[in-house]
């Protein structure tokens, strides 16, 4: 049993990059499709196409801070991690985003997620509450090895934690996308041969999206990406997809994904109580 939880805890992996519970009418799981209509470029504008990016970001940022308290989705990931880049995972998640009023947090950041697939992780679940636990996560892997193995706290950045991700649990999430965004937007901007442009009428599955694509010819920045996409859903002013290309091998080839994250099926403020975030949810299986 020792050996079975030691191995549990060396492979046990947690989302990281951003929750209803899973019934019968469980989200789709087919991968997604993307379009992009380059036919319906954005007119140049006189203002700086970066500059444009980051207002929009800012304004995002600010949409889902006042307007959206929590969500549901299926999170579809892809990284690179250590040279290979991982087969995609689904995860069907749950976050609350925290909510600050007078420099104090009323509402905590929140999370609780399932893995859907591969088959090797399906039925793995986590939840983590900012604050609680000892500022752990919580979590128990699925299937038959989660019958005989336990259910286990660990530290979001320790190292067993961290196996296999580029990014802690508690950096999943919308908000926190947008925020890197930011972060890397203003790098960017500092360099002119970092150019942005913006297309329209892009579809991530059903949902319409305006794209923003950052272009790093050649390595002139700290950032690490060639190409970047950013997918903005139209109707609800967020992120639902992020994707990272690393430079081409050689001449011609395509280029690596370096990093990929798509939202689907996003539910906006669905009502989640702290019990959605509870391990011992009845209809969890901690």
């Amino acid at each position: 049993m020792v050996t079975k939880r030691r191995n549990f805890l060396f492979t046990l992996g947690t989302l990281a990059a951003g929750a209803s519970t899973l019934s019968a009418q469980q989200p789709t799981t087919r991968e997604p499709v993307f379009r992009v209509s380059r036919a319906n470029s954005i007119p140049h504008e006189s203002v700086h196409p970066l500059d444009r990016a980051l207002h929009m970001a800012r304004e995002g940022l600010t949409h889902i801070r006042s307007n959206i308290r929590d969500y549901s989705a299926v999170v579809v990931k892809r990284e690179t991690i250590d040279g290979t880049l991982t087969d995609p995972e689904f995860m069907y998640v749950k976050i609350r985003n925290r909510k600050v009023a007078g420099g104090q947090v009323q509402t905590p950041f929140g999370v609780y997620l399932v893995y859907l697939k591969p088959t090797a992780i399906k039925g793995r679940e986590v939840v983590y509450i900012e604050g609680q636990n000892d500022g752990k996560l919580i979590a128990h892997e699925g299937g038959m090895r989660g019958r005989f193995l336990p259910t286990v706290p660990l530290s979001p950045t320790g190292a067993m934690a961290m196996r296999g991700q580029r990014y802690p649990l508690t950096e999943i999430g919308i908000e926190n996308l947008i925020v890197k965004l930011i972060e890397r937007g203003e790098i960017a901007r500092q360099y002119p041969e970092i150019t942005c442009e913006f297309r329209k009428n892009a579809k991530l599955k059903d949902r319409v999206c305006t794209v923003i694509q950052l272009n790093q010819p050649k390595r002139v920045s700290e950032l690490e990406f060639s190409q970047a996409q950013i997918f903005i859903d139209d109707e609800h002013n967020i992120p639902i997809r992020y994707v990272a290309y690393d430079w081409p091998k050689q001449p011609g080839a395509r280029p690596g994904v370096i990093e990929e994250y798509n939202y689907l099926d996003v539910k906006l403020n669905i009502g989640l109580t702290d019990s959605d975030f509870d391990r011992n949810n009845p209809a969890y299986n901690f």
